[in-house]
């Protein structure tokens, strides 16, 4: 059985030697630049620990691993340029350090390399990999989508954030694990259960997502309050709207209109997070996030594997839920 750290390493080293195109410059320096970054690997390494618990060959999975890695810097390029994001993992972001267009011509060449590596696989087991790893790419294109339709709408409830959310982050995380359990050839079953498994902890990810962008402080690499001053639908956000009382809810929505530019960016963070204490969204958002936690480690314990092979997922989903404010 490999370690999580293990796998992270291995990923390393194997996109250390992945060979990029060095002409043009412009194209492909971003492209080395972002995946340079200092990155936990996470998904890649599920997807290999995945296969290895399902007693596969992590080196079957390790193109579509690298894929996915590829993918997911690819979605991240693109998120920041529309997210107009000056920071990411504590530097600048591709479109701040070159501009928009390289950004986002660098982003679909690494769309284009991820299928490549995707290509490696098993020729028996390809087709299967190809279309599960499509659907989940245009799921993640969907919640984007949705994310930022949801930014020009008052009118948002938890019902379509939670199926916004389960689009944009945890279906990558979910098919990471699924893509590893295809490679090792398990059953269906087993597959569908570890893929529950990741869609259910995305989901708590993301929200605590939500609550380490306002109370996190700078030290997650991202700029603070930037889903503010994005006026992005956060469950915090939509809790507060549907909690406030007439006066909160005019500040909130002259928050988010911000005509004439009334308020400053530091004014605007202020304000909001002031009101989210007040009406104790952190907590409500908290409570949320250990009910998906506890959906996660059910769909865990479903998958047909001795308990001691599953233990490292348990800790890595408790672990996962341990970043703290």
């Amino acid at each position: 059985m490999y370690t999580l750290s293990q796998l992270s390493n291995l990923l390393e080293e194997e996109l250390q030697k992945t060979a990029l195109p060095s002409y043009p410059e412009n194209l492909y320096q971003p492209i080395q630049y972002i995946l340079q970054l200092t990155a936990k690997r996470l998904r890649p390494a599920l997807t290999l620990l995945s296969c290895d618990l399902f007693k596969g060959n992590i080196n079957d999975a390790l193109p579509v691993a690298i894929a996915i890695e590829m993918f997911h810097n690819f979605t991240l390029i693109h998120d920041d340029i529309m997210d107009n994001a000056p920071i990411r993992r504590g530097n600048d972001t591709v479109h701040q350090k070159w501009n928009n267009n390289i950004a986002i011509l660098s982003g679909d060449a690494l769309f284009a390399l991820s299928m490549r590596q995707l290509i490696k696989c098993d020729p028996s087991n390809l087709p299967h990999i190809i279309d599960e790893y499509t659907k989940a790419a245009l799921q993640v294109c969907e919640g984007q989508q949705l994310d930022m339709d949801y930014e020009k709408m008052y009118a948002i409830n938890i019902s379509q954030y939670i199926e916004m959310i389960t689009l944009k982050t945890a279906v990558l995380l979910a098919a990471s694990l699924k893509l590893g359990a295809m490679c090792a050839k398990a059953n269906n079953i087993d597959s569908q259960h570890i893929y529950n498994f990741g869609l259910n902890l995305g989901i708590a990810f993301q929200l605590q997502d939500d609550i380490l962008d306002v109370f996190g402080g700078d030290k997650f690499g991202k700029q603070p309050g930037g889903d503010i001053i994005a006026n992005k639908k956060t469950f915090l956000l939509i809790k507060s709207l549907e909690l406030a009382n007439i006066d909160q809810y005019d500040i909130i929505k002259s928050l988010i209109d911000n005509r004439n530019e009334k308020y400053t960016t530091y004014e605007k963070v202020s304000k909001m997070t002031s009101l989210y204490t007040e009406l104790n969204v952190k907590e409500i958002t908290e409570t949320e996030v250990n009910s998906y936690y506890q959906k996660a480690i059910a769909c865990l314990n479903e998958i047909n594997l001795p308990n001691d092979k599953k233990e490292v997922l348990q800790l890595f989903a408790s672990q996962l839920m341990k970043r703290e404010v």
